[in-house]
């Protein structure tokens, strides 16, 4: 690494020939401290910035992606722990190694447990520590204040971030964007004077960001560019060599960064692979992913300009040759202007390159997920136009002084319709219905919202809303495994096995590591009265994810129901132990106690699932099982009809309820389930024969 000392600024330095074209070394302010101009801006920032974002605080969890980073994340939902530590370090969960961001999620859950309104104002805390530390740094390095504020918030306020700040999922967006912040501020210092002491410092915040998003591997790239502009530490255009001898020092300096950003992207691209999260090229051809790439580059710079229109996801669509050409022919001529104004205007180069470059790992060359673009991948983008733009206007100043109040209320102007678009955009996050339907309002059709809206259906108990929509989604993508799976999830809850098994199949032959589709091929088998082939898909999802306590309630109940109870109640407590809120668990623990004449452990376990979870109807259903069992008819009977009150359509409930209720002798309520059961499910043999039992006994009542 190079250790030379920058010369000091002298303020009797000859002036520039030409005012209206700055010199190329643009050497940082005399002082580092701040003036109370600066502090005002500070100050002024941060108020906007909340103002603007405070509405988070009363944002919920959504059902994409949130679940996977938070909410159904057993480890992150432990907290801080040191199994949950060494796991965040060792795992490539969803395609990524980012063990930083893990830790902050497992920090949040360890403050304030899953209060969403919370996670979210950490977020807002950490890019507003971002906006503020641009701010900062541009200052510091190029003595601009009013250039640096106007990028900062830009930065802070525009619409594009949002999905970056409101979404908890994209906590590694926020993360990692104050590291890159704290990376350049250090760079700065170092700069200023050169040390090893300075540069370690440089090197742990970087090695730190690239533990919270990968995205980060482009940041030693980036120091270069600032080398050249504003740092004023190597020239393109100095002298007739084709690289410039103080560029070679330059880069032997930014070996152990470069090395770092190589390390993380082979693990990064090694995780994503076996996530199942990267295209091969016959899903994805070269010339598809090519084209994606040069359309998306102009379509984040429209966006930045005129952001209308912005949704949670874009799906991958084709793009016609001749937009992809038109595409194309935009980036070159900005380049090439770009690269003949580097003389005279080396800010515009800097933030094109930045812009460009900081775009590549996400660009979609290596197609990560189905999305053709999203606006998180701007995050640290953006700052690059905002540079070219902000220093450009100060230009048009610099030409034309008679325009600095109309250039001031162009800046002005600009922020403060960011703002409004991120306010006015803020509340389609707060759920997911509104988010997902503004999705499809916004932009037609959208599997990826048709699905989340399916999810939130589901979860209020609306099942054929819930069907329409993960058909649809399925419809559009005919691909999508997820979709395929939760039909047949819905229809193994309507009992509709049969129905539900083509679409299983079919869900596993889209993505044979599937864990959900082999948990409820396992469960549909269940339900058909075929444990052995349950026990033997829950072995297939046990093998994909171990130790996942639903997996093992599955098979442990598969294995009771085989007569293999010693094992099946083995499994059942390690389920309840790893998850001991889990009324599933304790109540499938219960059944296989019952069965194995462990009747006081049995009631006991019932109790424990009754309490966490009271409108499990399932485990009503089962200790009303258990209580028939011991021939206590009037406390089974109560235990079914609650089962029936909180679930109507639960058949095999009203059947046993029936069969409680004719064994008291209460012949016309027992006649009432049985007719009940058989319009929900006219095929079901048990509850006509029992109804004909029924009627005959009721009958020879009669009589006598």
């Amino acid at each position: 690494m190079s250790h030379r000392r920058r010369s000091q600024p002298s303020h009797a330095a000859k002036p520039d020939p030409d005012p209206a074209r700055p010199p190329l070394v643009v050497s940082p302010v005399p002082s580092t401290r701040l003036r109370w101009v600066d502090l005002a801006i500070v100050i002024a920032l941060a108020l906007a910035t909340t103002l603007v974002y405070a509405q988070v605080r009363t944002h919920g969890f959504l059902t994409h992606d949130d679940p996977e980073y938070v909410t159904a994340n057993p480890h992150v939902l432990q907290g801080l722990t040191s199994s949950g530590v060494a796991w965040a370090f060792t795992t490539g969960h969803d395609g990524n190694w980012f063990p930083l961001t893990w830790l902050s999620h497992m920090t949040d859950v360890q403050a304030f447990g899953v209060n969403a309104g919370a996670h979210h104002l950490v977020s807002l805390v950490l890019h507003l520590l971002s906006a503020l530390l641009l701010f900062l740094v541009l200052r510091r390095m190029t003595g601009a204040r009013w250039r640096s504020a106007l990028v900062a918030c830009l930065f802070a306020l525009h619409p594009l971030h949002v999905e970056s700040v409101a979404w908890v999922a994209e906590r590694k967006d926020v993360l990692s964007g104050l590291f890159w912040m704290l990376t350049l501020l250090a760079y700065a210092r170092y700069v200023e004077r050169p040390g090893r002491g300075r540069y370690t410092v440089v090197l742990a915040a970087f090695g730190l960001g690239l533990m919270t998003k990968s995205m980060l591997v482009t940041l030693p790239l980036v120091l270069l560019l600032l080398d050249w502009w504003p740092l004023g530490r190597w020239s393109p255009t100095s002298g007739r060599r084709r690289i410039p001898a103080t560029l070679v020092p330059l880069v032997r300096e930014k070996l152990p960064l470069l090395a770092l950003s190589a390390t993380l992207s082979v693990v990064t691209f090694f995780a994503q692979r076996s996530g199942g999260t990267v295209a091969s090229l016959d899903a994805a051809p070269l010339s598809e992913r090519a084209a994606n790439a040069v359309v998306s580059y102009v379509i984040y710079l429209r966006d930045l300009i005129w952001p209308v229109r912005l949704v949670i996801f874009y799906p991958l669509r084709p793009i016609d040759p001749w937009t992809a050409l038109v595409a194309a022919a935009v980036i070159v001529a900005v380049s090439i202007g770009v690269v003949r104004a580097a003389a005279s205007r080396p800010y515009l180069t800097v933030g094109w390159c930045w812009y460009l470059g900081t775009l590549v790992p996400v660009i979609g060359l290596i197609q990560v997920g189905s999305q053709s673009h999203a606006d998180r991948y701007t995050y640290i983008p953006s700052i690059g136009i905002a540079v070219a733009a902000a220093w450009g206007l100060a230009e048009i100043v610099r030409r034309w002084s008679g325009l600095r109040m109309v250039v001031a209320g162009l800046a002005a102007a600009a922020c403060l319709a960011a703002g409004v678009a991120t306010w006015r955009l803020l509340p389609y996050w707060r759920t997911s219905e509104a988010l997902f339907t503004h999705a499809i309002e916004a932009r037609g059709d959208n599997y990826v919202a048709e699905f989340n809206l399916g999810l939130v259906r589901r979860s209020e108990g609306r099942l054929d809303e819930a069907l329409a929509h993960y058909e649809r989604a399925a419809a559009i993508r005919p691909s999508y495994p997820e979709a395929q799976n939760n039909i047949a999830e819905v229809l193994i809850v309507a009992n509709r096995v049969p129905e539900a098994l083509p679409h299983l199949a079919e869900a596993l032959r889209l993505r044979p590591d599937l864990v959900d589709a082999h948990f409820n091929l396992g469960a549909a088998s269940l339900e058909a009265g075929r444990p052995d082939a349950a026990a033997a898909a829950f072995r297939d999802a046990l093998r994909l994810a171990p130790g996942n306590a639903r997996v093992l309630t599955g098979l442990g109940r598969s294995l009771s129901q085989l007569r293999q109870l010693d094992e099946g109640i083995r499994l059942l407590q390690e389920a309840a132990r790893r998850e001991p809120d889990s009324p599933e668990a304790h109540g499938a623990l219960a059944t296989s106690l019952a069965l194995a004449g462990r009747s006081r452990d049995a009631r006991t376990e019932f109790a424990i699932a009754i309490r966490l979870q009271p409108a499990n109807a399932q485990v009503h259903f089962d200790l009303g099982t258990l209580l028939a069992g011991e021939d206590r008819m009037s406390d089974a009977a109560g235990e079914f009809a609650e089962a029936v009150r909180l679930q109507p359509d639960y058949v095999r409930a009203r059947v046993n309820l029936g069969s409680s209720l004719a064994a008291m002798g209460r012949y016309d309520e027992a006649i009432a389930q049985f007719t009940e059961a058989l319009r929900l499910q006219p095929d079901l043999d048990e509850a006509r024969r029992n109804l004909e039992v029924a009627s005959d006994l009721k009958a020879r009542a009669a009589k006598r």
